[in-house]
């Protein structure tokens, strides 16, 4: 069998992904972001451009990534300053970064309009960034903006551009339809021109946007035509009609034979099984609700109504189905089926510890839970924590470590001795431990952090072991409309040890939803350091 060439993977979420409207990344969201894309096997990450905002300096001071390379972008030098001497291009040097991606004008048009100088000059700026990049020990791409629009304008210039690029070291080349316009065929045929030019479709890569409609389909023409990196975003965000969808991108290449014979991806078929999970996680990180006709990971991606389509599914799945749901971390939905969904459970379980075989009717009971609760309004897939408590309590055990016998949360706005108008709010939690009533006061910045504040003020015996437990988000997503609607609220934790987890409630009531998610934050902690503790002891 012939040698499968490497196909490598590049998300741009947290750079290009931010250009999306209404989208606008924290330190601690990229760093989350940052993580799930390391986990599932994505080969770069690229995570904004260091100086240009505070929030970008500040990631890449906090990396965590362990096999995704971290990519800083930014501007190549400005004409008449050396690259030693250029500010913009010194930070990229020095951020905690792997690579440096560099964006090159390469349609003539723009060297001439936006960066007002000549095209040689822009030439030098690109070979003497590369080189500087290249010097610092880390790997150099570049980005040639506008590329298919300036090739289409004036071929020569845009393949000098990306010829000097190659020419001075660059690991990769990126082609990129920026304004989203280029057609598959036309991908198809310059990608072929730019390889005959002389530069190896092993050094070249894709970035698509998605303005007609076809940037997964651009992006699969480029790797037809040659190119060996793939650029894209999660859940296809971007600026306007946004990007090629890398998790579209990634169960493409991996699963459809006309690529999976030919190349190999950083993501494993474990990874794969992650999409789904990554793609929903993403949005609740979002605070919006996933679009259910995503390929491969949209809730109805395998949902087939009742008649001939479901008759024959529930023969033969692949009568309406063009991949194994299960292959993506998807499930088949079928109307007229409660079976549906099984070995997806099963497979989450595992991930988690618990055990359970197919036919034990405690797993039948944990599904319908679970599909109960989220017709109400509960959301697992961004939830993780509560999942595994839910599912605890139906497979297991949790240890009754307190009891909650009542809260209350009053909101005062007053006017201060200034005159100024002031909001006060408190919380008032009375608890059982052990059998020893417990009751905690606390203001706070608002009814949630009061809440928060009067509940951990005194667990009694297990004071200690929520010290280092730290509330990292806060989102609300009101579910239906009216002044009585459905409100679901998520929170992320964190501790010393760098976990992370998500819990979630729902109520007609905001200050209730958010108790039931502290409460699962709590329980969560409790229960993850008896696991520690036991592993621990095990070794």
């Amino acid at each position: 069998m012939e040698k499968r060439e490497r196909i490598y993977l590049f998300d741009t979420t947290l750079r290009d992904g931010q250009q999306t409207p209404g989208i606008d990344f924290s330190v601690e969201d990229k760093i989350a972001i940052a993580g799930m894309l390391d986990a599932v096997g994505i080969d770069y990450v690229e995570g904004g451009y260091p100086g240009a905002n505070p929030t970008d300096t500040a990631f890449f001071a906090e990396r965590r990534t362990t096999r995704a390379k971290l990519t800083a972008f930014g501007m190549t030098k400005r004409a008449g300053v050396s690259a030693s001497n250029d500010p913009g291009l010194a930070t990229l040097l020095d951020s905690q970064s792997d690579a440096v991606c560099l964006v090159a004008k390469s349609w003539d048009y723009h060297v001439d309009v936006a960066l007002g100088i000549s095209n040689d000059e822009n030439l030098v700026c690109i070979c003497e960034s590369v080189k500087a990049v290249a010097a610092a020990a880390k790997e150099a791409m570049v980005d040639c903006e506008h590329f298919f629009d300036g090739y289409k304008a004036n071929r020569d210039y845009a393949l000098a551009c990306a010829k000097t690029a190659y020419d001075a070291g660059a690991r990769w080349i990126v082609l990129c339809d920026t304004n989203g316009g280029t057609q598959p065929d036309e991908v198809t045929e310059i990608v072929a021109d730019v390889i005959a030019a002389g530069i190896p479709g092993t050094f070249l890569g894709i970035h698509a946007h998605n303005d007609t409609g076809q940037a997964v389909a651009n992006s699969l023409a480029a790797v037809r035509a040659g190119v060996r990196q793939v650029q894209g975003t999660l859940n296809g965000i971007g600026e306007r009609c946004g990007n090629a969808n890398i998790i579209t991108l990634a169960a493409t290449l991996a699963l459809k034979p006309r690529y999976m014979n030919r190349f190999v991806l950083g993501i494993d078929a474990e990874g794969l099984t992650e999409l789904t999970g990554l793609s929903r996680g993403f949005d609740e990180l979002l605070n919006r609700a996933p679009d259910p006709q995503l390929p491969y990971v949209g809730a109805s991606a395998f949902a087939t109504k009742a008649g001939i389509h479901a008759s024959a599914l529930l023969k033969d799945p692949k009568t309406y189905e063009h991949v194994d749901p299960e292959q993506v971390g998807n499930m088949r939905r079928v109307m007229v089926s409660d079976q549906g969904g099984k070995s997806n459970f099963i497979n989450e379980l595992q991930k988690r510890g618990i055990v359970v075989s197919k036919d034990d009717p405690r797993l039948d009971r944990l599904i319908a839970m679970v599909k109960e609760r989220e017709a109400a309004g509960y959301a697992y897939e961004g939830a993780d924590a509560s999942f595994e408590l839910l599912a605890l309590r139906e497979l297991g055990s949790v240890p009754h470590f307190f009891h909650v016998d009542s809260f209350r949360v009053m909101v005062e706005r007053r006017y201060d001795s200034h005159g100024r108008i002031k909001t006060v709010s408190e919380a008032v939690v009375k608890l059982d431990i052990d059998g020893r009533p417990v009751m905690s006061v606390s203001e706070g910045d608002g009814p949630v952090n009061a809440l928060d504040r009067a509940f951990r003020k005194d667990l009694g015996k297990f004071q200690s072991e929520i010290a280092d437990l730290k509330l990292a988000d806060y989102k609300v997503r009101i579910l239906n409309g009216g002044t009585d609607a459905i409100t679901r609220v998520l929170i992320e934790s964190i501790d010393d040890d760098g976990v992370r987890w998500w819990t979630v409630g729902v109520s007609e009531n905001i200050i209730d939803a958010s108790f039931q998610a502290l409460v699962d934050s709590i329980v969560f902690k409790l229960m993850k350091n008896r696991k520690m503790a036991g592993r621990a002891a095990a070794e």
